[in-house]
């Protein structure tokens, strides 16, 4: 099957993409497709690798998935393909410079595994002493349309309850920590965020009340998607906005954090954290959504948003990731109507 044309931008579009990691990569990506307006609201609970290394010695924001959305959207083809019809040269650059953000240290010293994208972002939050400052700085140094905010202004813990750890079924374990609720062979049942109820980024909830459409997910379910309906000043902005509210629903279950999840499962945790939250659009792989019965019941979970189920062909070649070409077709599509 070929692949789609990408959409043609739509004029003075301006879009919200929530989330964290590769999943909000992909929909940054596809976004870009449509509107150079599109600002990324990042959560900012990441305790492992480089960003959790960063976070203890410098007591700053984690910056890895804050350095992959500025990385999305400097590196996004839409960005460079615009850019190369005028200077071809300066879009070679940015590719360039994309690349390089996203480098990881070799070695076995201090620096190893550090990308360079996170030292960075680390010094000028530190120069700074204001990360939305930091980011901005980073946004004018090269040039990337759009901005990447935090969801919230201070670092944060995810803690769950998690189930199948105690001989006894029944009885829950706290975790803590954002790797390790992603990696339990337990079940998460819940999670909460430290501090329970965290200053919204003010920029950030501005950005959701201006938008014409906000996405939230895919993504790391209980780390990267939920968090964002934690924070209560944002929930509120989000039950607000006027906003197209479009929520993308995982390819697949993860390893860990969602194994044995169905699709109908994963809207059910979302909207057991996510209190009267309203939604527009859920977007599901047309190859995860069953026949008969079973998807009577995916629609009744998606109307616990008061949202229609939505279903498209959005999965990469061989992969369990969202296409952002086929992401953005859709998009488009649904805000067509």
């Amino acid at each position: 099957m070929n692949a789609p044309a990408p959409p043609p931008v739509r004029d003075g579009l301006t879009a919200v993409a929530l989330g964290g990691g590769h999943g909000l990569y992909n929909t940054l990506t596809a976004l870009r497709y449509l509107t150079p307006q599109v600002t990324a609201v990042v959560t900012v609970a990441d305790d492992g690798g480089s960003s959790g290394r960063l976070r203890r010695e410098l007591g700053r924001t984690p910056p890895g998935d804050l350095r992959m959305a500025l990385a999305a959207l400097l590196s996004a083809p839409a960005a460079l393909d615009e850019l190369r019809a005028t200077d071809p040269s300066s879009a070679e650059r940015r590719a360039t410079w994309a690349a390089i953000l996203q480098h990881r240290f070799g070695g076995s010293g201090a620096l190893a595994g550090h990308p360079v994208g996170n030292l960075l972002l680390s010094g000028v939050d530190e120069y700074t002493g204001d990360v939305v400052a930091a980011l901005d700085a980073v946004v004018d140094l090269f040039g990337i349309d759009g901005r990447v905010l935090p969801m919230a202004t201070e670092p944060l813990v995810i803690e769950a309850d998690v189930t199948g750890l105690e001989e006894d079924p029944r009885m829950s374990r706290v975790i803590r920590g954002q790797v390790a609720v992603a990696t339990t062979p337990g079940v998460v049942r819940r999670v909460r965020l430290t501090p329970a109820a965290p200053v919204a980024c003010p920029d950030a909830v501005a950005a959701i009340g201006a938008a014409d459409v906000v996405t939230l997910g895919p993504g790391s379910w209980f780390s990267s998607v939920i968090p964002h309906v934690l924070v209560p000043e944002q929930l509120a902005a989000l039950t607000r906005t006027r906003a197209r509210k479009i929520l993308f629903v995982n390819l697949a279950a993860e390893p860990g954090e969602t194994t044995g999840f169905s699709v109908e499962r994963h809207l059910h945790v979302l909207s057991a954290h996510a209190g009267a939250l309203q939604i527009d659009d859920v977007v599901v792989d047309a190859a995860s959504v069953p026949a008969g019965r079973e998807r009577e019941h995916l629609e009744r979970a998606a109307r616990l948003f008061g949202a229609q189920l939505r279903s498209a062909d959005l999965a990469g070649d061989g992969l369990h990731v969202h296409d952002p070409v086929k992401t953005a077709v859709t998009l488009d599509r649904l805000l067509e109507e």
